[in-house]
């Protein structure tokens, strides 16, 4: 199973995607804005999650509120 982002496109390791909504991140006092770029993602085993670093945390987003850079 592949991870696809919010238009249908694959994503791979090693792409960088851009969040399409403002999130909040739980445990952080960081909100992801919309239009940040986030490179050098991990899918997981799971097609509708990905692996990111932001900052020095590693989080878990959802592909669905994603689209590839």
């Amino acid at each position: 199973m592949e991870a696809m982002d919010c238009n249908g496109n694959e994503l791979a390791d090693g792409d960088s995607v851009m969040v399409n909504k403002d999130l909040k991140v739980k445990g952080m006092s960081k909100t992801l804005k919309r239009g940040s770029v986030i490179k050098n993602i991990r899918t997981t085993g799971n097609p509708e999650q990905v692996e990111c670093r932001v900052g020095k945390a590693t989080i878990v987003l959802k592909t669905q509120f994603l689209k590839k850079a």
